[in-house]
């Protein structure tokens, strides 16, 4: 059983029960995922992930891509239910992640934290990001990437963070010595626990429901 999968069985034997206005969840609090480059073959490899839409996803961010109609034309349609324009969400703070990447291909100080962080308390938005810092540090001429998600959708929005991160990782020039993600709160909703055991027991083709 890989890391991720993991994490599924931790919250579905041991997770606690909360109402939300998106549903009822079982979930696990301040948990952390250490992911080696090996760990991440694992998950990539056992794991059915829509690798060619979430690199396309992230492309956009880092454009600063905000009308939805851009993604669906990616084949990407789940962020349809923000109406027309993704407001203050993830193309907001990605598109500040090609100069960063920038600056730390050209510095590579490994004395220096090189952070990007996501959202803004207060502020209008029909979908914050869940994942709110990525940090960039360099550990003997490796790269250690650190995240701090508030809130992860065990079932579609880890998987995809994981990736994104790891994406990330591809363009900075080094070799990658792990990802580390920091969990808040990491929960799967009631409508999708029946389906998570069933990705466990070994059915891959298994389908979750998006709740918004």
């Amino acid at each position: 059983m890989n890391k991720y999968h993991k994490i599924l069985s931790k919250i579905l034997a041991g997770g606690k029960e909360q109402h939300n206005n998106k549903g009822n969840i079982r979930y696990l609090l301040n948990e952390q995922l250490s992911l080696s480059p090996a760990d991440l073959l694992d998950i990539f490899e056992s794991h059915g992930i829509a690798r060619k839409k979430l690199r396309n996803e992230l492309q956009l961010f880092m454009q600063g891509e905000r009308q939805t109609e851009k993604y669906r034309e990616a084949g990407i349609s789940w962020w349809d239910y923000c109406g027309p324009i993704l407001v203050n969400s993830y193309p907001t703070y990605f598109e500040k992640l090609p100069r960063l990447i920038e600056k730390i291909n050209k510095e590579k100080r490994n004395s220096k934290n090189y952070v990007l962080f996501l959202g803004e308390t207060g502020a209008e938005s029909n979908q914050a990001p869940c994942l709110s810092l990525v940090q960039f540090q360099i550990d003997e001429g490796e790269l250690v990437l650190s995240a701090y998600q508030r809130s992860s959708d065990a079932n579609l929005g880890l998987p995809a963070d994981i990736y994104h991160l790891y994406l990330m990782s591809r363009q900075i020039d080094l070799p990658l010595k792990s990802i580390t993600l920091n969990l808040g709160n990491v929960h799967i909703y009631e409508n999708n626990i029946e389906q998570t055991q069933q990705l466990l027991d070994g059915d891959e083709n298994v389908k979750f429901d998006l709740n918004v």
